[in-house]
């Protein structure tokens, strides 16, 4: 007897935990990810770092510090522009490096790459990140090939495909 109520309190846990993280990946919407990273809305940008701060999507570092560096793009004062910057910055590398494969993730650096100002030397990866975007659109989600065709009507480096 005192089996079966251990077995069916941890079969209770189990259920909760996964029924909390699907919740959590459910509130997550790359459209509304890639909206307002395509504006220069500081509550729209805040809203999704709530969002994803919240969630368990396995993409949460990158979109986070993706976010963080185009919030320092958005304030003010120059020594938190740079704490975001490099924040972000660290979080985004950190995800490229634990997942090469994401060509996602590639996008969202070229994105934050040729917008970032000269004095934080982030440039060097935009002709790979060109590359890697062209070679793997076709089997990107649809969210994010509409987001590369969006952006790259706007882009300097990245035509549209």
């Amino acid at each position: 007897m005192m089996r079966i109520k251990f077995f069916l309190g941890l079969l209770f846990l189990c259920s909760v935990y996964l029924v909390n993280g699907n919740a959590a990946k459910a509130g997550f919407d790359k459209s509304a990810f890639y909206n307002a990273m395509a504006s220069d809305n500081m509550d729209a940008i805040n809203t999704q770092l709530s969002v994803i701060k919240g969630s368990s999507i396995p993409e949460k570092e990158a979109y986070e510090g993706v976010l963080l560096m185009k919030k320092a793009g958005l304030v003010k004062k120059a020594n938190e522009k740079l704490n975001l910057f490099k924040s972000g910055r660290l979080k985004l590398e950190t995800a490229i490096k634990k997942d090469k494969t994401n060509a996602e993730f590639s996008f969202l650096r070229l994105i934050i790459q040729e917008h970032a100002p000269k004095v934080v030397d982030y440039r060097n990866n935009i002709e790979n990140d060109v590359a890697v975007i062209r070679s793997n659109f076709k089997t990107m989600p649809p969210e994010v090939q509409q987001a590369i065709n969006d952006y790259s009507k706007k882009s300097k480096v990245l035509k549209p495909l």
